[in-house]
């Protein structure tokens, strides 16, 4: 088999994986909107992959979720009806973890034996393979900060399981879009171009992660009006936490604030490259890909007015999730193509 059926072959399996790693996400943003995350409390990666099967696995699993936080100061009173409504949430959740550590380790497996990763491509997937067990891990630790006193997950660890999520997603993508073929030659790219695309590329990065603290802190529940805040374009309460640093990732004015001034900021990035490149760039695929990126920008743009306006329903912030992935999706593939220009 020769190099190019190998690279195709492992292209592939990659995307595949992205796939899962970006349906991961959206469940992910689900789980949380739910308040589904802090049903299961033990972590057995294992084990763990069987579901009650029995009345008295119920009651087991609803004994120890009634000894948390949530339960006591949150759902007090539940029924076993109700501890299952959300538990499912969460099982599948973890479930589509291990069904990804299967779908990348298996392939990985079968290549490995038929020896068709060259040399230069296997640091790139142990790569890949270490920051998705420190996921799993992060992701319970995440889920063990809820279980403690206080009835929700840290921001900062959801954020930063957010973060890494998107990590391994936009990496195994670049990788994935090396060892495909590229269609057609791209016309040549200016470099100016070039870079100001991976700028906006990391601008979509920190924007995701500063939605990771509005939902970590449940800042989309409070100034649920546009384009004003509370009737104000500087909202009472904004920078009045000390220490300031705190005052970013902890205050819920400062938190939605900050978000809505990347957001817009994103928007007026991606007006601006696609206006420069259209000017520079002749007609071809990089120049329909500034034309979705420009559309899926404005879509996302929209999406978190009204997830904003109708105080979070769960269809629309879900679908807000996804959106900042296809926005990001778009950028990387752009500012992929715009290298091989």
């Amino acid at each position: 088999m020769n190099e190019a059926t190998n690279n195709r072959q492992i292209g592939w399996w990659l995307l595949t994986v992205c796939a899962l790693v970006f349906a991961m996400v959206v469940l992910g943003g689900v789980t949380r909107l739910t308040h589904s995350g802090l049903s299961i409390v033990e972590w057995e990666p294992l084990i763990g992959a069987v579901p009650p099967l029995s009345e008295s696995d119920w009651q087991e699993l609803f004994s120890e979720y009634q000894q948390t936080p949530e339960y006591q100061k949150v759902n007090q009173g539940m029924d076993l009806a109700g501890f299952q409504g959300i538990f499912w949430l969460e099982y599948l959740h973890r479930l589509l973890g291990r069904l990804i550590g299967i779908a990348f380790a298996v392939p990985l497996l079968w290549f490995l034996l038929r020896r068709q990763i060259r040399r230069p491509l296997a640091p790139k997937l142990l790569t890949m393979f270490v920051l998705g067990a420190l996921q799993g891990l992060l992701g319970w630790l995440m889920v063990a900060s809820g279980l403690v006193d206080i009835p929700r997950v840290s921001p900062y660890r959801l954020t930063a399981h957010l973060g890494l999520a998107v990590v391994i997603y936009a990496y195994m993508l670049w990788v994935a879009l090396d060892l495909l073929p590229s269609r057609a030659p791209n016309p040549a790219t200016p470099g100016g171009l070039r870079r100001a695309s991976g700028w906006f590329t990391g601008l979509v990065f920190v924007t995701i992660l500063a939605g990771g603290f509005v939902a970590g802190t449940r800042a989309g529940f409070v100034f649920n009006d546009w384009p004003l805040m509370h009737g104000q374009w500087i909202p009472d309460g904004l920078y009045a936490t000390h220490p300031w640093w705190a005052d970013w990732f902890e205050n819920l004015a400062t938190v939605q604030f900050h978000h809505r001034l990347l957001a817009y900021t994103v928007a007026l990035a991606a007006f601006l490259l696609w206006y420069s490149g259209r000017r520079k760039l002749a007609a071809g695929r990089p120049r329909s890909l500034l034309d979705l990126l420009l559309a899926v920008t404005a879509a996302q743009l929209m999406l978190g007015i009204l997830t904003l306006l109708h105080v979070v329903p769960v269809p629309l912030a879900a679908a807000h999730q996804a959106g900042a992935l296809v926005v990001l999706t778009v950028a990387i593939v752009l500012r992929h193509v715009l290298r091989r220009g």
